[in-house]
């Protein structure tokens, strides 16, 4: 049995969460017994009763000023150490560094087998905004580079997220495993879908529709799209924002206070897949200025519905983008987002031609990334046995 180890999975929505669930299904659904391991969320029963394999919650407790994250207490949760013991592993993959890392390493040791550990997310980011001394933070990075250093693989979702992982302190090899998606549609489906979510959202035949798809946190870099858009906002357009965080009081207010209240409309967490799969193709430019994240999910989700982002050219995200060719690029400059963005909006061909070409070259099915997957587990073992001289 492989198992999969994650501090969240849906109801709670991020990227890393979207990343296990389809680890997950494909697994499963390539005969291969899987099981999830991960802290309890409210409304769990729900996702429960719709995966095919078992899903172990074990005790939490909501984070400060982070919701919907919370913090696992497995040692609290009598009924989960039970099973527990009686989990046999060939293999366990941890996609965070946190608590539940910590089991999949007890496993690991435990039963002698292989532990992955994939490399997420800019976790320093996370930690400065939450703890205000340096040295505590330091600490922490610390820490993560521990667990990463006791994985017997530690992989990363594109190229360019090891230069993090450095600056953090890891000095081990990396493997580069990419991230795929589900959304990919036939064209002429997702033409249809186009006209119909444009309708539904109430967007006049000459509105450019902008969309953002993420956590609402300060760390997205979503102020800066607000201000690049303050900058341009007597010409036609909407922006769409779907998620939720804890600035979302602070941008509605920011929102408000640059004049935008008519030209940007926040849609909250979407679970629905399928509506989410509409929106994007919707959609005719995805905003993603995040020099926070690494490799998101989300821009691969809008690519396969023919929609190009328009990011940084210094982040990390960026890997993914020829620029003009499948998506675009502008330097952290307020006013160079806001004029291509304006720009882009008076050449719909030159962001049609980019969304379709975005969907052959960025959007990479989990079914194919998952092929890939599963050969990586098998050899992982093989290696890991004959290291340790365990012959079965």
């Amino acid at each position: 049995m492989i198992g999969l180890f994650n501090d969240n999975f849906p109801p709670v929505l991020d990227g890393v969460a979207l990343t296990v669930q389809n680890y997950a299904y494909w697994l499963h659904k390539r005969g291969i017994e899987v099981s999830v391991i991960t802290p309890y969320a409210p409304h769990a029963g729900e996702v429960l009763k719709k995966t095919p394999y078992p899903v172990y919650r074990y005790t939490s407790i909501p984070i400060p000023f982070r919701a919907p994250y919370r913090f696992g207490l497995p040692y609290f949760s009598p009924i989960f150490l039970q099973e527990w013991r009686d989990l046999r592993f060939e293999l366990v993959h941890a996609h965070c560094p946190f608590t539940t890392a910590d089991l999949a390493l007890r496993a690991a040791k435990k039963q002698q087998i292989p532990l992955v550990a994939t490399f997420h997310s800019k976790y320093r980011q996370d930690f400065e905004h939450n703890v205000p001394n340096k040295d505590i933070v330091d600490m922490m990075v610390k820490r993560v580079i521990r667990f990463y250093e006791k994985a017997d693989e530690v992989w990363i979702p594109q190229a360019a997220v090891e230069p993090t992982l450095r600056e953090y302190g890891y000095k081990g090899a990396v493997t580069v495993v990419e991230n795929g998606n589900d959304f990919s549609t036939p064209e002429e489906e997702i033409m249809i879908m186009r006209r119909e979510m444009r309708e539904e959202l109430g967007l006049l035949p000459e509105e450019t529709m902008l969309l953002f798809v993420g956590q609402h946190i300060w760390e997205k870099n979503i102020g800066f799209i607000l201000d690049a858009l303050a900058l341009i906002k007597d010409k036609p357009f909407h922006l769409f924002m779907v998620g939720t965080g804890y600035a979302v009081h602070d941008i509605r207010v920011k929102i408000k206070q640059l004049g935008l209240s008519g030209k940007v409309t926040l849609l909250g967490n979407i679970h629905d897949r399928e509506r989410l799969k509409r929106i994007d193709a919707a959609a005719d430019l995805f905003l993603f200025p995040s020099l926070y994240d690494n490799a998101p999910l989300v821009v691969r989700e809008a690519a396969a519905m023919h929609t190009p982002a328009l990011m940084l050219s210094d982040s990390t995200a960026a890997e993914v983008i020829n620029p003009d060719v499948n998506g675009f690029l502008t330097p952290n400059d307020l006013q160079a987002y806001a004029d291509r963005i304006s720009y882009l909006m008076e050449h719909h061909d030159i962001l049609q031609a980019a969304g379709k070409i975005a969907s052959n070259t960025i959007a990479r099915s989990w079914e194919d990334v998952m092929n890939e997957v599963i050969l990586r587990y098998r050899d992982i073992q093989q290696s890991y046995k004959i290291k340790h001289g365990i012959w079965s």
